[in-house]
């Protein structure tokens, strides 16, 4: 997993939105994707298979074993849309070989494109998984960089949100054990931004685009 002060030379950085049912993530995800020059965004609730939704309707915690192949899934999303964003702005197989080989060379280069995903990446081993790419791509064909965008929010406003909330399957009967499932990103350690989703929408909005803009810039050849 990238850390802060590596860089990357992928054009497609795919911003994956996280925390705990309640937090705003398909809400600010929505919206950050539209401030990314209208990038696509992925509901990963919406690839949850009908037994996770079934046993989560019924109040019942998922387990990593629900967990594991839901989010190889939502991986492979992200990948597809990455590689629909190169083929759509006309970058063929060689334009994203040259790319990449002028950032390795230190050259800047004005090509970057976004991917947003709202999913809650609860485990730090979750993460892993979602920003490995393909052991079987060769590193001059891999699409994309993956940095996690942590919403912070304490826990009296998370039940208070997931109270008022109807028509979805997550009820306010799970915040605890996601609470105690969650390992927050150590952005000493990982790819990733912390925002703090207590403030009103807006300014989570403004917080979160400020700091991915800023982020990407920075690690960015």
């Amino acid at each position: 997993m990238r850390v802060e002060g590596s860089y990357s030379v992928y054009p497609v950085r795919a911003i994956i939105v996280m925390g705990v049912g309640g937090c705003g993530k398909t809400t600010i995800g929505t919206r950050l994707a539209q401030l990314l020059g209208n990038a696509p965004f992925i509901d990963a609730d919406s690839l949850h298979p009908a037994e996770n939704v079934a046993k989560m309707s019924k109040g019942l915690p998922l387990t990593d074993s629900d967990r594991w192949p839901w989010l190889q899934r939502v991986r492979e999303e992200i990948e597809k849309e990455a590689n629909r964003l190169i083929t759509g702005q006309n970058l063929s197989l060689s334009a994203t070989r040259k790319i990449i080989g002028e950032r390795m060379d230190g050259k800047p280069s004005s090509q970057c494109l976004y991917v947003v995903c709202a999913c809650s990446s609860l485990k730090r081993s979750y993460r892993e998984l979602l920003s490995r790419s393909d052991p079987d791509t060769p590193v001059d064909v891999q699409t994309h960089d993956t940095v996690f965008l942590y919403i912070d929010v304490g826990k009296q406003e998370l039940a208070r949100r997931l109270t008022r909330r109807t028509g979805h399957f997550f009820s306010v009967s799970l915040l605890d054990s996601q609470l105690e499932t969650l390992e927050p990103p150590d952005t000493t350690r990982e790819a990733a931004i912390v925002v703090h989703g207590d403030d009103p929408e807006d300014a989570v909005v403004d917080e979160a685009h400020r700091k991915v803009t800023h982020y990407v810039t920075k690690n960015s050849l």
